[in-house]
């Protein structure tokens, strides 16, 4: 997709048919009850208004809407050259996060420059292994939350997806 206005982008996200427009709102978080609620509201008539409809959405996902949320998360890719220690401590880590809360580790990248990815990644990821799992549920909700709109902004945009934490893309993607 070619780079477009936010304007131009949200336009064109209020013309698609429902299921299309869910489809596109799947991709960004991966909650059918979400994406269906925000595609019922169209048509937005800024950006900003879909971006706060979005968020209070995700604020509105139960405890089952988020574990099916979290559920289908791609673990984060490292930076390009990254060292093979970086990456056992990173899986490892990853590990240690799901065997405590029983779900993948999430966290917001869109504002962490290229080269502090790896170090962001790490200590998110440690220092959240200390909380007790409500607290931690709590602040996974945020992150999803945050990726959810960093994701639509860009899809609007036909940008890069530089919001995310992971690739851009989810298991069953």
């Amino acid at each position: 997709m070619r780079a477009v206005s936010p304007a131009t982008g949200l336009a064109l996200f209020n013309a698609l048919p429902a299921d299309e427009a869910r489809s596109v709102l799947l991709a960004c978080l991966r909650s059918p009850r979400w994406a269906r609620r925000v595609a019922d509201h169209r048509p937005y008539p800024t950006v900003d208004a879909l971006l706060a409809a979005a968020d209070e959405a995700a604020y509105d996902l139960g405890p089952a809407d988020l574990a099916e949320a979290l559920a289908a998360e791609a673990l984060p890719p490292l930076p390009p050259g990254t060292y093979e220690a970086a990456h056992t401590a990173l899986r490892a880590a990853h590990a240690a996060y799901e065997a405590r809360f029983g779900h993948v580790f999430v966290i917001y990248l869109g504002d962490t420059p290229a080269g502090e990815t790896l170090d962001r990644l790490l200590e998110g990821i440690r220092s959240r292994l200390t909380n007790d799992p409500e607290e931690e549920r709590v602040l996974a909700a945020e992150e999803l939350r945050r990726l959810a709109g960093g994701r639509l902004l860009a899809r609007l945009t036909g940008g890069a997806d530089g919001a995310t934490s992971h690739d851009g893309t989810a298991r069953g993607a």
